[in-house]
């Protein structure tokens, strides 16, 4: 059967960059939603009036680091009906607080249930066979009967049902794109026949989803919150939340950087005009991209809302790249260019996505760090004046040099090494951009199809003690202590 026979899953730049609440799109967004589907679930089956007790059970990795990713919290937060774009996440620890006490969960704010938090929360070390990140969730009904449903929370915030035929794919098959996309090389026959950057093509295939006014204010609205989590960070002291006691640095960073500019503005975007009068050398570069980078974790670190880029472990990646190219390489760059950057970047991201994984349960921190530098790298190149084929070697460029990259979080917080490698991926992407618009890619000895499916591979034969379960590296070897 050739490519053009095969149903290819539709994956729209919205689904790639989600807005939602940290620290990790698999392990707190994806539990957030999956309780809320679960409440669709029971709605539909009409047995929610019946449900008089809830139990949740998490499974492997959702287990191993579930505390220090906030699943516990995010997973009843979902079943109480808040969502994780809208919720106001100053309130999160007094909702939770209120639970405890009471020993009552409102469920999704119709009837209150008796909840004990302690209890009703199990965590399974054991992991089940479909994927890494299983849940499941009980309800006991009124007429004494048991009913029971498992989710997989599969990376980006994608959640999904067992009975789907393959665990990396994340979405109801959607309408046909005009120009459906499997692999790089796909990408690159399409933009080459209709003579169209990738960002144009990208756009023709989310036009079949939503109007362009859609497009354009909802790809606005997650450059401001990508841009809100920034700020935030840089304007935030004192430790972050786990128990690790990490001393925030983005908010000290900005001090130093902008010097007697600090505090001369009152919103984020006079904080970005702020920046673009800073000097600029090298060192100041890396000073900047790395601030930027550590702000959006340092927010997503502290149940900040931020945008999953692919995940939220890897948020701060694509936010400090444009802001990059806002504060330092363009000055003259405006929303519409960073609209342009978003389109390159989810698609970038989906190929990763369909032919490997982004989820550090299944693959090791190169499929959230090491994509969001490849997603990063892509859509710098093209801003830059790079080729579809160019861009295209810029995300190769990225992910080669994360590859094998294991997910090792000391006490299961996404903090150490999280934050940092962050910062790093953002400059590997800007690296990765500049060697490839100086290069003919038609020279390239790697393609990305070939990087993606060595990531994948790698992915498979890594260690699980490596793959997001702090059972390994880092998170063995520096105690809670030592911090």
């Amino acid at each position: 059967m050739s490519l053009t026979d095969k149903k290819i899953e539709c994956i729209s730049v919205f689904d790639m960059l989600k807005i939602g609440v940290g620290p990790s799109s698999s392990h707190t967004l994806g539990p957030w939603r999956a309780s809320q589907r679960w409440i669709e679930e029971l709605k539909q089956d009409k047995v929610f009036d019946q449900v008089e007790k809830i139990q949740i059970h998490l499974y492997g990795s959702l287990s191993l680091t579930g505390i220090g990713h906030a699943t516990d919290i995010a997973s009843v937060l979902g079943l109480c009906g808040h969502d994780p774009v809208t919720m106001d996440t100053a309130t999160i620890n007094d909702e939770i607080d209120y639970i405890k006490a009471t020993s009552q969960l409102h469920f999704n704010k119709e009837v209150y249930l008796n909840f004990n938090y302690e209890n009703d929360i199990v965590f399974e070390k054991e992991f089940l066979d479909f994927h890494p990140n299983g849940m499941k969730y009980i309800a006991q009904l009124k007429n004494g009967s048991v009913i029971d449903s498992y989710f997989y929370s599969i990376g980006g915030g994608f959640v999904v049902k067992e009975d789907r035929d393959n665990a990396k794919q994340n979405l109801k098959e959607l309408k046909s794109f005009p120009f459906p996309i499997q692999s790089g090389a796909e990408l690159i026959e399409h933009c080459n026949r209709e003579n169209k950057s990738i960002s144009e093509l990208v756009l023709e295939n989310e036009k079949s989803l939503r109007s362009l006014e859609e497009i354009e204010s909802g790809l606005a609205e997650i450059w401001q919150v990508m841009l809100a989590s920034m700020y935030e960070g840089c304007h935030t002291e004192g430790k972050l939340p786990g128990g690790l006691n990490v001393k925030r640095r983005a908010t000290s960073s900005n001090k130093k950087l902008l010097g007697e500019k600090f505090d001369t503005y009152s919103t984020p975007e006079e904080w970005l005009a702020s920046i673009r009068t800073t000097e600029v050398k090298f060192r100041q570069i890396l000073q900047w991209v790395s601030c930027f980078a550590i702000a959006v974790n340092e927010t997503n670190a502290s149940l900040g809302r931020v945008v999953t880029s692919p995940t939220n472990g890897s948020s701060g990646t694509l936010p400090a790249v444009m802001m990059y190219y806002m504060t330092i390489e363009n000055h003259q760059a405006t929303v519409k260019d960073l609209i342009q950057f978003m389109l390159v970047a989810g698609e970038i991201g989906s190929l990763f996505k369909k032919g490997a994984t982004i989820s550090a349960a299944m693959g090791g921190c190169q499929a959230e760090i090491g994509v969001s530098s490849a997603m990063a790298a892509g859509a710098l190149c093209e801003l830059m004046g790079g080729t579809p084929e160019q861009v295209l070697m810029a995300s190769e460029i990225a992910m080669e040099h994360h590859l094998g990259l294991t997910c090792d979080p000391i006490a299961g917080l996404v903090q150490i090494p999280c934050i940092e490698r962050n910062a790093m991926g953002a400059i590997k992407a800007i690296n990765a951009a500049e060697i490839a618009i100086e290069s003919d890619a038609s020279e390239a000895k790697v393609p990305l199809d070939k990087v993606i499916k060595t990531m994948w591979e790698t992915a498979q034969d890594m260690s699980k003690r490596y793959k997001e379960t702090s059972e390994g590296g880092l998170a063995v070897q520096v105690n809670m202590s030592d911090c």
